[in-house]
């Protein structure tokens, strides 16, 4: 019986997804803790709010497209809100089966003061960058998230 073949190497600090990934949780924290304190919001409540805010009004499905998020926190985060008072839904005019949302009053009272903490907190990230290396990044993720789709559009899974 031969000894199986050593793993490759494989250095988990310079694993792209994995450094995305903790860079987005880190940020994603640093943010929340601000307007968690403030309005009382969670992570997926706060990525809800700023969908529908910047795009409305959208479906629940369409939220999910936009943020990448699964449909059980979408859909928990909504009925939150709702809750709240922070969004309001109304059916579709054209299919009844689908609920629009949108921000209510005070979902737009509290999407309006998160807006400028969420672009201070872009501010204190992108000082570290030139302006070069900002529209580099953002080029980059463009391409990253272009790449991602055409994976997740092909048949056979590329991951295994």
């Amino acid at each position: 019986m031969t000894s199986p073949e050593p793993a490759p190497e494989f250095n988990l600090e310079d694993f792209l997804p994995y450094r995305l990934s903790v860079v987005t949780n880190r940020v994603s924290r640093a943010f929340a803790s601000r307007y968690e304190a403030a309005w009382g919001l969670a992570i997926p409540e706060w990525r809800v709010l700023a969908v529908v805010g910047s795009f409305a009004p959208l479906s629940a499905a369409e939220v999910c497209d936009r943020t990448a998020m699964d449909k059980v926190k979408v859909s928990r985060a909504v009925a939150r809100l709702v809750r709240r008072g922070l969004l309001e839904r109304r059916r579709d005019g054209s299919d009844q089966r689908v609920q629009l949302l949108s921000l209510g009053p005070k979902g737009r009272e509290v999407y309006e003061g998160v807006v400028p903490m969420a672009r201070a907190i872009e501010g204190a990230l992108t000082a570290a960058l030139s302006p070069g290396e900002r529209k580099n990044l953002l080029r980059a993720l463009d391409k990253l998230d272009s790449c991602v789709a055409e994976l997740e559009d092909r048949a056979t899974s590329p991951w295994d």
